[in-house]
């Protein structure tokens, strides 16, 4: 989680939002990503969906079976998707998406839990992994004057 956690950051200095991911598997770290959704013009380039984007181009291939994800934010229903589809076994999270409603992201009222029973998915699911600091990086970036949410 701590790559993660310096992933956003970084992203934030770059003029980006605070949400890192890094995928492990065996204990070693594959990839790490943040959000570039402002960089690319591209609202789906998510902090979890370019870090599996990585991951499966470094691994060759779409089967990510035996990967664990790290993110600073529970993912968004497109990133849990992301995540299903490519068969990561487990996410770790920091703070809920309502942590991240409330610094103003425009997100749905759905859990991953409840993504996770309403489609029978297989991923297991761990919130609350280093919140504190995870709750830090999205109240640093509440206070920012140039900061930009979707």
């Amino acid at each position: 989680m701590n790559l993660a956690i310096d992933k956003a950051r970084e992203g934030m200095k770059k003029g980006q939002m605070p949400f890192g991911a890094c995928i492990v598997k065996n204990n070693k770290v594959v990839v790490s990503a943040h959000n570039v959704v402002w960089k690319d013009t591209d609202i789906t380039a998510h902090g979890e969906v370019n870090a599996i984007r990585k991951a499966c181009k470094k691994l060759k291939t779409v089967n990510l079976k035996g990967c664990v994800i790290y993110s600073t934010c529970e993912p968004c229903p497109m990133c849990f998707t992301a995540c299903h589809w490519s068969k990561i076994s487990k996410i770790y999270y920091g703070v809920s998406l309502a942590d991240a409603k409330k610094v103003g992201f425009i997100e749905l009222d759905i859990s991953n839990q409840k993504m996770r029973v309403l489609g029978r998915s297989h991923m297991k699911l761990k919130g609350g992994l280093r919140e504190v600091e995870c709750q830090e990086l999205f109240d640093e970036f509440s206070k920012l004057k140039n900061k930009r949410t979707y």
